[in-house]
Formats: structure tokens, sequence, C-alpha cells
């Protein structure tokens, strides 16, 4: 999905079309598209982890603003593809093991959680650090699992 947005292109307001393909729309505070409540703070972000990793709360940036049209990552993204996954890892220890991080967990499929294990993906705190590192986004809270459904 696309949206007409206005953005600087050098130093000139103009109408774009902005589509995020592996990230997510982040504005700054006081930016006039985001609601009334978030104005003092910037645009709210919810970045998931996976079903055994934190997940994060993020706001956008100024710079953010200025260098990604507003935008900052959607979560970590793969690591192994879903096919490696499925040969890699074995279900019945990715449900032990996050049982054993205290996760509840009901899934429609055991297949889905080789997939969806956190192996399968890239460190979620590496990429909110890159983020935040280079300034497109701001944490404002880490959340912690205690359940996942997947369908």
């Amino acid at each position: 999905i696309a949206k007409v947005e206005e953005h600087s292109i050098g130093g000139v307001m103009k109408k774009l079309l902005v589509h995020r393909k592996g990230s997510t729309r982040a504005f700054p505070p006081n930016h006039p598209n985001i609601p009334k409540d978030y104005q003092s703070i910037g645009q709210p972000v919810l970045i998931g982890g996976t079903m055994g990793t934190c997940s994060y709360v993020l706001v956008g940036t100024d710079k953010g603003m200025t260098e990604t049209f507003g935008s900052t990552c959607h979560g970590a993204g793969r690591a192994l593809s879903r096919n490696q996954s499925r040969k890699k890892l074995d279900h019945e220890q990715v449900l032990a093991r996050l049982k054993n991080d205290g996760i509840s967990i009901r899934v429609a499929s055991p297949m889905l959680v080789a997939e969806e294990a956190p192996e399968s993906y890239k460190n979620v705190t590496d990429v909110i650090d890159t983020c935040e590192d280079a300034g497109i986004s701001r944490k404002v809270v880490k959340l912690r699992p205690v359940a996942v459904i997947k369908g």
C-alpha cells in the first residue's frame, strides 16, 4: 500500500507517492498527520519481535523524517527462509524452549512453530538499536512476550 504524502526534496515540499516495503511510517513530534494525542511525542510504532523475543514501541524523529520520509523498520526480518526453518529446527524443541521461558503458545499447525521460531529471525534488539543509532526512530519501551497465538 502506498500513500500520498508531502516531503521535502532539496528544500522544496513535494507530494510523493510513498511505498514502505520493509518499513513502516514513523512521523516525528508535531507532524500534522499524526493524531493530536501523539503530537508531543511523535507517531508510536509497534515493532514485533518473535514468539520468544522482546518487542518494542518506537516513535518517529525529525531526522527520520528528513532522511527516510518518516520511515523506520517494521520488524527484525528473517534470518532463515520458512523452508530452511522447517528443515533446520525441530518444532518440539522450540515449543519446549518457549514453555521453559514462560511463554504460552496456541498454534494451528506445529509446522508454523519452526517457521516462526526466534532463531528464524534476526535479533530484533540489534535492528532496533541500529535504527535508534541512525536517528530514524527512538525507543520508548521494550515489551516481553507472555503468550503467542499463531494461526
